[in-house]
């Protein structure tokens, strides 16, 4: 998951997801009313791995592998805050979001020019559209190449285009992410 998608993902939880790989565990086994044989049937194990990685006995526990780690950040990520999240993504579709990064922006101009790619901090506002079109792109399961593209498209006409009113035609370049926060109101 790139930058993007996780300043999408910061910016729809009120309340931080569960970092460490316990934390995910007794998250899952809350959700499921501590049944450890739907968890591990969302995590496609057996109930006795699930029962190992939980175990408060010292010498049967058991601690998940890396690809097992994934799959529950992947199933926790899918059930927190659900109807939350619904909430404030209709939010910023219909209002628009503020959009902060820190990135390589500017025109692709010639070398030198005041509008050369270099890094900027941007705080910029954005449409509802573009926020359906980002979250379109991440649902469909576009990755960050895809949604650099819809995000310079929209920051160049916003903050260097002053929505339209001048530098028609020339190209965008937003590339290096370091960082991407958006505030949903």
């Amino acid at each position: 998951m790139g930058e993007i998608a996780h300043g999408l993902e910061r910016a729809l939880c009120t309340r931080p997801v569960p970092s460490g790989t316990e934390a995910r565990l007794r998250f899952l086994l809350a959700a499921h009313r501590g049944s450890t044989r739907q968890v591990a049937a969302v995590l496609g194990v057996s109930q006795r791995t699930v029962q190992r990685w939980v175990t408060k006995k010292p010498g049967a526990r058991r601690s998940p592998g890396p690809a097992q780690i994934l799959v529950i950040e992947e199933a926790v990520l899918a059930r927190w805050q659900p109807r939350i999240r619904a909430r404030r993504q209709a939010r910023a579709e219909a209002e628009g979001f503020v959009f902060h990064s820190r990135a390589r922006f500017g025109f692709a101009a010639t070398a030198g020019s005041s509008d050369d790619p270099r890094v900027r901090r941007i705080t910029q506002y954005l449409s509802g559209e573009v926020a359906r079109e980002l979250f379109a792109a991440r649902d469909t399961g576009a990755g960050e190449p895809q949604q650099l593209v819809i995000l310079a498209r929209a920051l160049g006409h916003a903050y260097f285009r002053d929505s339209g009113r001048r530098a028609h035609g020339m190209q965008i370049a937003f590339t290096d992410v370091e960082f991407a926060d958006f505030s949903i109101r």
